[in-house]
């Protein structure tokens, strides 16, 4: 479960911890600050829940507006579909919106350790076409994944290395 907590910004008022939604709303209304003013600004901060959800706040700027879809989605989607926001909206430079389906984005995702082993899996998928086997030894993966690195980036989410490009 991911638990935020809401950073007033008057220093004369203390925040407090929640989980969803109506939570926040029934303690928002209720907060008061030292001298009775009800308290209306809030940081939102990611306090507990799972390093992908933590990635997805940071990436999306977690704040007082977004926080209500941010928990929506982090309850709906898979994991993959939070990678997919994740890239797009944190370094392709895609708006969150929690309307549009994660999988429309445009971002290629592969699951591999190292552009040289991206490399690897194109060769081995045929992507540059029949190589025979006496020649296969003699292919510089190197120079590949170097090639590579123009249009494809690499990122660690949630602990995990991938290499992706941006459509």
């Amino acid at each position: 479960m991911t638990q935020l907590y809401a950073q007033p910004y008057d220093i004369a008022a203390t925040g407090f911890y929640f989980a969803a939604t109506e939570e926040y709303a029934a303690k928002a209304t209720a907060l008061r600050n030292d001298y009775g003013d009800s308290v209306e600004e809030f940081e939102i901060q990611f306090i507990d829940g799972e390093t992908i959800d933590c990635d997805l706040a940071k990436a999306i700027g977690l704040n007082q507006v977004n926080f209500g879809a941010f928990l929506e989605c982090s309850e709906a989607w898979e994991e993959w579909e939070k990678v997919n926001v994740i890239i797009a909206v944190g370094d392709c430079g895609y708006d969150f919106d929690p309307d549009v389906s994660p999988d429309h984005l445009g971002v290629d995702i592969f699951q591999v350790d190292s552009l040289r082993e991206l490399a690897e899996q194109f060769v081995e998928d045929g992507l540059y076409g029949d190589i025979p086997e006496s020649l296969q030894f003699y292919i510089d993966y190197d120079a590949i994944a170097r090639d590579l690195a123009v249009e494809y980036s690499e990122a660690v989410i949630a602990g995990s290395r991938i290499i992706y490009r941006c459509g």
